[in-house]
């Protein structure tokens, strides 16, 4: 009876001795987990709202697990600093602050044109059918012709073509401005424009253009009918063009 009292609270000490243990160790790991250290993508620069982000632009820093926000950016490899390249800034970011998924839109109608423009140009919208809307992308380059009625040299008047603008940057395709986007938000993008395009017989082209050329083409609007002529990759190079006419071509 003697042993059995000595032996059944030291088998309750063991078992408790053993729980406190493993609480001890999990909390030595969980500790441990919270401290190792991770890389996360943080701003280089105060970057203000609307900021299309490019690789210059963040950085990556090692801080321990704890202080990582839910929704950061987690760096695994060089990389994946490419998981934020051409997305936009939805709210300023200050230098040194994490990037989160949640600060963060992609290029698309959300973050608007005018992050899409480049220095010194104009964001301008042109109306254009459908059929060839489907045809181009952001990227692209196009030339933008106009026919109108002149009067030519015998005083008669005649239907001309001019070649008004060349080697214009398309910026965007209706709502498509180039994002980057997965192939099932691309498809989802692509149902819902078409959608859309069902009540319409046209669609817009976002062009980037100088103050000047912009002009040119709102007066085009009012003197006759625009048309466009996609470019081959890479095509950048501007050309002397007679403006054309019937008469010339039967010469």
């Amino acid at each position: 009876m003697g042993k059995k009292g000595v032996l059944i609270p030291m088998i309750f000490a063991i078992v408790a001795a053993s729980i406190y243990w493993g609480v001890l160790s999990s909390k030595k790991s969980s500790l441990a987990r919270a401290y190792e250290m991770g890389r996360v993508l943080v701003s280089k620069y105060d970057l203000p709202a609307r900021t299309v982000l490019k690789e210059d632009l963040v950085e990556i820093i090692k801080i321990p697990r704890k202080y990582m926000q839910q929704d950061g950016y987690e760096v695994r490899s060089p990389s994946d600093i490419k998981m934020v390249v051409n997305l936009v800034t939805q709210i300023r970011i200050p230098k040194g602050n994490q990037i989160t998924q949640s600060s963060l839109v992609s290029l698309s109608p959300k973050a608007g044109l005018s992050v899409k423009v480049p220095p010194g140009y104009r964001g301008c919208i042109l109306p254009m059918g459908n059929e060839i809307l489907r045809l181009i992308k952001p990227g692209d380059r196009i030339d933008v012709l106009v026919t109108f009625t002149a009067v030519m040299s015998n005083g008669k008047k005649s239907n001309v073509t001019a070649t008004i603008l060349q080697n214009v940057l398309v910026l965007g395709v209706g709502s498509n401005l180039g994002q980057g986007i997965s192939a099932r938000q691309a498809k989802s993008a692509s149902a819902k424009e078409a959608e859309a395009q069902a009540f319409s017989e046209k669609g817009v082209l976002s062009l980037a253009l100088n103050p000047q050329e912009a002009q040119y083409l709102s007066l085009s609007f009012k003197e006759g009918e625009v048309a466009i002529i996609v470019r081959g990759l890479g095509d950048i190079e501007i050309h002397p063009m007679e403006i054309a006419s019937f008469k010339r071509l039967i010469k």
